[in-house]
């Protein structure tokens, strides 16, 4: 990259010289002499020396400007590309937390719509950042040269005086350009978050007749950032007339000058073509700093990103770990979402193969308490080990090899049916991948499909009803085949005949390994010979089904309220 930049900087010289410098010093050195009355008849081979010496410098400049403008491209989309990976690599190291209190849709924004905006605007700015720059200090080079060579020093003092003035519109218009870009990625980013939930809740719109309300929204959003994006336009456009305007008045004056100091029209025509060539690069300059005011907008709001803290990280020196046998410990374990308390110094042992179900009313911390062991957060005060050993200590990929997890609402992606589940463990052999579904009785509805285990599910599964993806995501856990293993409600969407027909595959799924079964319905724990129960974030009791229906009386009522 950086030798690419470097020839970039090369052909950008080139332009400037010949563009600034080059064309002026023809235009007062060798066409005066050429045409002058006293000058010699030239030879047709030097004349044709002489007029190759036009399209020669014009080659010049056309060809360093373009290369300077495709390696500065270049180097810009190189730069943006590895933007993209990294805001993308990061999102894949912040913790949960982070995604819990920041919309998705604006995320999705940040990752397309700004890095789109930042590539826009360093390949608009990539046309003129040397090249500009360039040419006016070739042009000021030839305007010191000229007014030395008259002793026109003042003229080029006069020349360079309006150079300043031009800045003061240039900070001031770039200053309300920066805002105003802000506030247009903010709202771009809230409206596509906006249209993301309105796609996602496409059945619930129309049951509850949200038809016009949501249009009514959107177009209400449209004309948000339609004013924003106008004032952007606003700000952006205006400034270089106004820097034309001031650049005239330099011109202006610089004609009385020449005028009533006596200077003759051979020697003010390079001069003023040198001072026109000063002003031109200062009016683009100005558009490049729009340009980098409107991309600084979007660049901040990438930063705040890559800033952000990777709070859940691998230690320096991990412990090294192989299969676990899933005895797990809580030692006075607190834990709170954004200074609100979840946990209150949980303590509690599971040994190993021990079938645990986590019962009590929403809110009370029992899915806190289960995503505590893949460490998706971290405590606040206590420690969660496994097999005695501090998980903080652990690699996170080391620890998350011996944990499967079954969600209420599974996730699948828009692959095959067959990649969803191998997911559960990669290196795993088709037969290993067949095993599992038949093992979820996932297998005897893939293959009524056309393309059996070679069906694309959808987005968002949409092919698939609720039970089939639950199915899917059980066959992944078969496949894992992990020493712990957390049940969160996981045949909840099942049917009844479903559920029973994969209760005996649950049995053989939490043989020999420690299970945690989040449980809302009192059906679902069946398989657990010790409960939990979790009421404001405490182990209000612990042992049996039937010892906490005789001895505690919240475990008892929610349990006849579900049952009655």
């Amino acid at each position: 990259m950086l030798p690419v930049f470097a020839l970039a900087l090369v052909f950008g010289l080139l332009f400037g010289i010949s563009s600034g410098f080059g064309l002026p010093f023809m235009t007062e050195i060798v066409f005066p002499k050429i045409f002058a009355d006293e000058a010699e008849q030239l030879s047709f081979w030097l004349l044709l020396g002489v007029a190759a010496i036009i399209p020669l410098a014009f080659s010049v400049r056309g060809l360093s400007g373009y290369l300077n403008t495709y390696l500065i491209s270049l180097c810009g989309i190189r730069v943006l590309e590895s933007i993209r990976a990294d805001i993308f690599n990061k999102f894949q190291k912040l913790p949960l937390a982070y995604f819990h209190k920041r919309a998705s849709g604006d995320l999705v924004s940040r990752c397309l719509a700004d890095t789109t905006a930042v590539q826009h605007t360093l390949t608009e700015v990539a046309n003129d950042a040397i090249k500009q720059p360039m040419t006016l200090l070739g042009a000021i080079g030839y305007l010191t040269y000229a007014s030395f060579q008259s002793r026109e020093v003042f003229f080029l003092l006069l020349c360079l005086a309006i150079v300043p003035i031009c800045v003061f519109p240039i900070r001031a218009f770039g200053k309300r350009l920066l805002k105003r870009s802000r506030q247009t990625q903010r709202q771009l980013g809230g409206m596509t978050g906006f249209l993301s939930d309105n796609l996602r809740s496409a059945r619930e719109i129309r049951a509850f007749n949200l038809e016009e309300r949501q249009s009514e929204n959107f177009r209400s959003q449209i004309r948000r950032l339609l004013r924003l994006q106008l004032k952007v336009v606003k700000y952006k456009k205006a400034l270089p007339p106004v820097i034309e305007v001031i650049a005239s008045f330099g011109l202006a004056v610089a004609f009385l000058y020449a005028y009533r100091s006596g200077l003759d029209y051979d020697t003010f025509i390079p001069l003023l073509m040198a001072l026109y060539l000063s002003y031109e690069p200062i009016k683009k300059l100005g558009m490049i700093q729009n340009s980098l005011q409107k991309g600084r907008g979007a660049l901040d709001r990438l930063e705040e990103i890559l800033r952000e803290p990777v709070t859940i990280r691998d230690p320096e020196n991990p412990r090294v770990i192989g299969r676990l046998t899933g005895d797990v410990a809580f030692e006075n374990v607190t834990f709170a979402y954004e200074n609100v308390p979840v946990l209150h110094g949980i303590g509690a042992r599971l040994n190993s193969r021990t079938v645990c179900a986590l019962v009590g009313p929403s809110g009370a911390g029992k899915s806190t308490f289960a995503n505590l062991i893949p460490r998706f957060f971290d405590p606040i005060e206590g420690a969660v080990k496994i097999d005695g050993i501090d998980i903080r200590e652990m690699r996170l990929a080391d620890l998350r090899r011996n944990i499967a997890i079954v969600s209420q609402d599974p996730i699948l992606f828009n692959d095959t049916l067959f990649n969803n589940i191998l997911i559960g463990r990669p290196e795993a052999t088709h037969d290993d991948v067949l095993r599992a579904a038949q093992q979820a009785h996932a297998r005897e509805f893939i293959e009524t499909f056309e393309n059996g285990f070679e069906t694309i599910v959808g987005e968002n599964a949409t092919r698939l009803s609720g039970g089939q993806k639950q199915r899917v995501a059980l066959a992944r856990a078969f496949l894992k085949n992990a020493p712990i293993l957390i049940l969160d409600e996981a045949t909840s969407a099942l049917d009844s005949e479903s559920e029973a027909t994969i209760k005996d595959a649950l049995a053989r799924l939490v043989e020999n390994k420690t299970v945690l079964i989040i449980a809302h319905r009192f059906s679902t724990i069946s398989l657990a010979g010790r409960i939990l129960y979790f009421e404001e974030g405490r182990i209000l009791a612990d042992g049996t089904h039937s010892e906490l229906y005789q001895d505690c009386a919240p475990y008892r009522n929610l349990y006849e309220r579900q049952k009655g």
